[in-house]
């Protein structure tokens, strides 16, 4: 088997693979900043009706969906601007390469997140089970 085929045959998988490992990176920074769990000193006093705050509950809700699967695409496009956003307000100003204003993660999460919104769940989703 060929490399090109071996990719086309495992794609759909690793797709579902990639929108959870997303989901739970997610899920991570949502529980981080609401639970305080665990402890990141930078979101310490993170108080829920401010933009911080208000990224940590997309970020639980919108990562327990992308995990599980259900509304992939809804939520992985909604997620994907919220990276967005929060690049161009919080680490952009600091300095124009992402390497000097931590950025690199987050302008990833917002590209992935966009693949997923554009690509769709892959097969291992409970999106997929109900299309059946």
């Amino acid at each position: 088997m060929n490399l090109d085929a071996l990719g086309t045959a495992w794609a759909p998988s690793l797709l579902s693979v990639l929108r959870i490992m997303s989901g739970l990176l997610l899920l991570e920074h949502g529980i981080a900043k609401i639970f305080k769990f665990p402890v990141v000193p930078a979101f310490a006093k993170v108080d829920l009706a401010s933009l911080v705050g208000a990224s940590g509950i997309l970020e639980l809700i919108g990562g327990v969906l992308l995990v599980i699967g259900l509304f992939s695409r809804s939520a992985a496009f909604i997620l994907s601007g919220m990276c967005a956003v929060g690049y161009f307000m919080f680490h952009a100003p600091r300095s124009f390469f992402p390497v000097m204003n931590n950025g690199d993660a987050i302008i990833l999460f917002s590209l992935v997140l966009l693949y997923i919104a554009a690509a769709g769940p892959g097969p291992w989703s409970i999106d997929a089970a109900r299309r059946k």
